[in-house]
Order: structure tokens, then C-alpha cells, then sequence
């Protein structure tokens, strides 16, 4: 189904306008339907919007790569274009529970030691990221999914809204759990550069 223009009038940046004038040429391009909920990703701006039918419902502030953007394996870098939400892990558990592996550890960040506590984890809610775009992030040495790019919590708070993160887009744990809440399984997340 098409998104409804009124996005336009629904938000205060132009940079997201631009973003999402592209998304929508994307879908077009690859013959897929828009999905009810969509992530726009700024990697400039730090920032992820959420649009629910065409209507923004939140900013939230996030963290991408501190390495320049990549879509190849083993770069550590953000990859861009479209992607969607492939599985979501974490669901009911605490605020600060700690996964490795996409398996919880079986411990909040206040209770790992303080060396565990000295890395980036990964916190409270995990959105696992499958690329859509053949050749840029699916596929050979490009693929997101076997990269293991998600969206999720970090137990390094201060730094989001900063790129600080091995790849993934990290946000507050706070808000990756409403927004895991929200957001069902097949959503698009389209992450720019700009």
C-alpha cells in the first residue's frame, strides 16, 4: 500500500522528508509494499524516526558504527539502505539483562563484573536486521543478517546520540523497549547516510 502524503505536513525535518522520499523510491524500485510501522534511520543525525501508516510518532536519539558506514563483513561499520525486522529477542525480560549470542546471559549490567561492564553489550531488547537490497546489504559479503546487525540496548548510555557502536544502531534501554513493544516483525528500516 502507498503512504500517505500527510507525512510531509506530520514532521519538522527536511533531512527525514528527503529520507523518506528515498525509502519510498526504494520499495518502488524493488516492488515491495510499504509496511504499516517504518524506521527511518539518520546516521548524520543520530537519530531514528518512527512512522506508523505514513505518521510520525517518535524521534529517538541512537548510535551507529564509531567506524566509518560499511556493508562488508568484518568492517564493524553501520550498513546503509533497506532493511526489516526480522526477529525480535528479549521480550519480557529486565531492563538491563544482558545477551550474548541473542541469548540472554542470565544477568542485568549491575550485576555483570565491572571488566564485562568496561565493553559494549548488548541490552534489554535486540531487533534483528535482515537487509533487503541484493548486492549492498544481502547476499556474499554484504549481508546484514549474517553480520548480526540489530537494533538494541547498551549499557553505555552516556554515548548514544554520539556514533559509538561495533555496527549496530544502539539506542537507551528505555526507549528500545517501547519501541520493541510497538513495532512488529516485517518492518522496514531504511538507514541512511545522510
Amino acid at each position: 500500500h502507498r503512504l500517505p502524503l500527510r507525512f510531509l505536513y506530520d514532521i519538522f525535518s527536511m533531512d527525514f522528508n528527503n529520507i523518506f522520499f528515498v525509502y519510498r523510491e526504494k520499495i518502488d524500485s524493488l516492488g515491495l509494499n510499504a509496511s504499516e510501522h517504518l524506521l527511518l534511520a539518520s546516521v548524520a543525525s543520530q537519530e531514528i524516526l518512527h512512522l506508523h501508516n505514513g505518521k510520525r510518532l517518535k524521534n529517538y536519539v541512537m548510535s551507529s558504527s564509531k567506524l566509518s558506514p560499511s556493508c562488508n563483513e568484518g568492517s564493524l561499520g553501520t550498513p546503509w539502505g533497506l532493511h526489516q525486522v526480522c526477529e525480535k529477542i528479549g521480550e519480557g525480560k529486565k531492563v538491563g539483562t544482558v545477551f550474548e549470542g541473542r541469548v540472554s546471559i542470565g544477568l542485568t549490567v549491575e550485576e555483570c563484573s565491572l571488566e564485562q561492564r568496561s565493553r559494549n553489550l548488548i541490552t534489554s531488547r535486540i531487533l534483528r536486521l535482515d537487509g533487503l537490497e541484493l548486492g549492498v546489504n544481502r547476499g556474499g559479503e554484504v549481508d546484514s543478517y549474517k553480520r548480526y546487525i540489530y537494533i538494541h540496548g547498551t549499557n553505555h548510555e552516556e554515548k548514544v546520540g554520539t556514533p559509538s557502536s561495533s555496527g549496530c544502531l544502539q539506542m537507551l534501554n528505555s526507549e528500545i523497549i517501547e519501541l520493541f513493544s510497538i513495532i512488529p516483525i516485517g518492518t522496514h528500516l531504511f538507514i541512511s547516510l545522510n
